[in-house]
């Protein structure tokens, strides 16, 4: 038995510090213990509880807590936070029956400097001493509803009605697919303790939040900065990222989590969203490194011009000279907030560090297989650098324990279903992908790391998670609840199709959403279409679009037929079409993934291009259908297939280090003279062989089927 300690930031960090420690120690009770949280609005302003514990055995214990010796008013504080507790949980029909609130308050003062404490039953009162013997002074609570404790800490957290849908859902049949729908979306109510920890906790410095696809990282870095917002109004706070689609979110988000905790809206001067790189123009198109060139008095560089200095590296060229200008910088900020960190360049990362104040409070999250650049964000020591005498200006090393943590992982997956996720990891690492000629391994990449697997949610079910070595990895019911993938059969969770022509699969795909529509009780905006290649989306998606608009579905291309911060058309019945960089950072109950044939058939710049398909697939949250053309298709079905074979199991050899650089160099981001070159030559076999021979271009970036006509030309010569 334990209790979970979540802390946040109040004004008393003395008694904060040991209600913890006491905490820590005893284990009669379970639950989790909030420091600094929740913040309830009253019209005298907003006020913050010092802390809260919620626990099966006592229903919710109000903690009142005094730093010195002075205890004051201490009934009125504890009359005062239990009748605003008790008036938010009520606004919760499931937490109310008739007029009563199902779950007990109660209240006690800790007042761990003061040796002499006045006796009152009705106001409990304790010191360091007393603390224990006043807890057990507390009444039992046995709940009846099995569920209630959950509903509560949902509650409290106000998670609710953030994971609601955008929508009232109008659904008739109770076997449709919409009906299993709002059941689904229903039971995704509340926060679990990993993610709890994440929104309350606040270090002073750097902290790291790495989770997989669906694990609540946006959700997260809102809320937090909402907290953080409603306990310090006066801090600058600044949230960015690098999906454009994701800032509509993130203003409703955190505007909802402030209106609930505090009653009122966040002052936008104070709280900025905004965007990265950004542009000179008005506050909807101002971005971080804009701010910092105009702060600095430093040159700007948009795209372009960065294009012309350092072709395929931009951004990170750009991140790079300001930082390398600015010797003293200024600093603007007392929090900043990075969601998608795998997509920015470690120079901007440190950009926004430089940009903070003195307490350099950052917080960053990322899951590396979304990396659409196929890099690894690198660490923090690698990031910030060094100090003078040699120590890293950063580390995420805790050496308090039960301090708050500077490096959360948060391993549950709340969108993706089991089968679908291990779907995504098979094909995004190449698990069952066949091994080309002259290779060892049909792996694309690998974590560096094994234990990062275990991290993430994965149980080694046989072998060993070591270099070298042969392991089976699963998803545990605790990382991949159930309720995910219990409303529909696996066949119906996940389809690979492979079609002749691109025509053919037009017509399957038109025809099924007219179905998703009429038949299935689907809503437009459950129904996403993706392709995977940016750079063909528009082309590529015309005629679907075309065929649908002739049988009466209107359609949409997400960042083309609406604002570039615009992904669904609210109040519009509109079937969103997208390439990958708008889809990232945005979910939908059904995803279609068009022209995947794309993601077997490269032989260069593969860990990218798979990429690309795990962050589709993960954008589903019911169901996925895979489609593409031809032969290449029928490879990456082939993939699949092997999974299912294998109970949706990953089993694989763990790659050596030596094999894990491979990967890194055959499946790397070629520029595009490399590209142009590897292209022209490949259609003149005695110049590739040329240029092989001279080293310019490597072995293992060409296809199979070059491979092999090289060969026999070679024994020709011979």
């Amino acid at each position: 038995m334990s209790v979970s300690i979540i802390r946040g930031t109040n004004d008393k960090p003395v008694a904060s510090e040991l209600l913890a420690n006491l905490f820590r120690k005893q284990s009669n009770l379970t639950g989790q213990l909030f420091v600094g949280y929740p913040i309830i609005g009253t019209p005298e302003g907003r006020l913050s509880i010092d802390a809260l514990l919620i626990t099966p055995e006592k229903g919710l214990v109000i903690f009142d807590l005094v730093e010195g010796r002075e205890i004051q008013d201490w009934k009125n504080r504890q009359d005062q936070a239990a009748n605003l507790l008790e008036a938010k949980l009520k606004a919760h029909r499931e937490l109310v029956k008739r007029r009563d609130l199902l779950i007990p308050i109660q209240t006690l003062t800790f007042a761990p400097a003061v040796s002499d404490l006045p006796v009152n039953k009705d106001y409990l009162i304790a010191n360091n001493k007393g603390l224990e013997r006043a807890l057990n002074e507390l009444e039992e609570w046995d709940p009846q509803d099995a569920d209630l404790f959950d509903k509560t800490l949902s509650a409290i957290q106000s998670i609710s009605s953030i994971r609601k849908s955008r929508t009232k859902r109008v659904v008739e049949k109770e076997d449709s697919r919409g009906m299993k729908l709002k059941h689904l979306e229903d039971s995704i109510a509340t926060l679990d303790s990993q993610q709890g920890k994440a929104v309350v906790e606040t270090v002073e410095g750097v902290q790291r939040i790495r989770g997989l696809a669906g694990s609540g990282k946006t959700i997260v870095l809102a809320l937090k900065a909402a907290y953080l917002h409603a306990q310090h109004p006066e801090w600058r706070i600044a949230v960015t990222f690098h999906t454009r689609a994701l800032k509509g979110q993130f203003h409703r988000l955190i505007n909802t989590f402030c209106i609930e905790q505090t009653g009122e809206e966040p002052d936008w001067e104070n709280v900025l969203v905004i965007n990265a790189w950004g542009a000179p123009g008005n506050a909807e198109r101002d971005g971080i490194y804009h701010q910092f060139c105009r702060v600095h008095d430093l040159p700007y560089y948009d795209f372009r011009s960065a294009r012309n200095q350092a072709r395929g590296r931009e951004f990170e060229w750009a991140c790079e000279e300001a930082l390398r200008n600015t010797p003293k910088p200024k600093h603007m900020y007392d929090a900043i907030l990075v969601d998608e960190a795998q997509d920015f360049p470690p120079e901007f990362i440190r950009l926004c560090y430089e940009f903070l104040r003195k307490k350099k409070r950052l917080v960053y999250a990322y899951d590396e297989l979304q990396s659409l650049s196929g890099e690894s964000l690198p660490s923090p020591e690698d990031i910030f650098g060094k100090n003078s005498d040699g120590t890293p200006r950063v580390s995420l090393d805790v050496s308090t324990t039960g301090s708050a943590r500077k490096d959360i992982i948060l391993p549950k997956c709340y969108r993706n279903s089991r089968p679908l996720l291990v779907t995504a990891h098979a094909l995004g690492f190449g698990i069952y992908r066949k091994p080309p000629t002259r290779f060892s391994t049909g792996l694309v990449q690998m974590f560096d790391h094994p234990n990062l697997w275990e991290e993430v949610g994965y149980a080694v079910e046989d072998g060993r998670l070591v270099e070298n070595s042969e392991v089976t990895l699963a998803r545990t019911p605790e990382t991949s609840p159930r309720f995910l993938e219990d409303h529909s059969s696996i066949e119906d969770l996940v389809q690979f199709r492979s079609f002749p022509s691109e025509d053919e699969q037009t017509d399957w795909l038109v025809e099924q959403i007219r179905k998703n529509l009429e038949e299935d009780e689907l809503r437009h905006d459950d129904i996403v279409v993706i392709n995977p290649d940016p750079l063909t989306t528009r082309g590529k998606v015309g005629p679907v679009r075309k065929k649908l608009y002739e049988i009466g579905i209107n359609s949409h291309l997400a960042g083309v037929d609406t604002d570039p911060d615009i992904f669904f058309k609210t109040g519009v019945k509109s079937v969103t079409f997208t390439g990958i960089y708008r889809a990232k950072g945005n979910e939908a109950a059904m995803v279609y993934i068009v022209n995947a044939q794309d993601c077997q058939s490269a032989s260069s710049n593969l860990a990218s291009i798979r990429n690309r398909l795990f962050t589709a697939i993960t954008r589903s949250k019911a169901w996925v259908r895979v489609l593409g053309i031809g032969e290449t298709m029928e490879r990456l079905a082939d993939e699949f297939s092997r999974l299912k074979k294998n109970q949706f199991q990953l089993r694989f050899r763990y790659p050596t280090e030596e094999e894990r650089k491979k990967l890194r160099i055959v499946h790397r981001d070629m520029s595009l003279e490399e590209r142009k070159r590897l292209k022209k030559r490949k259609e003149g076999l005695a110049g590739l062989v040329q240029d092989l021979e001279a080293g310019i271009i490597d072995p293992q970036d060409l296809d199979e089927d070059i491979v092999q006509k090289l060969e026999a030309l070679l024994m020709k010569k011979k």
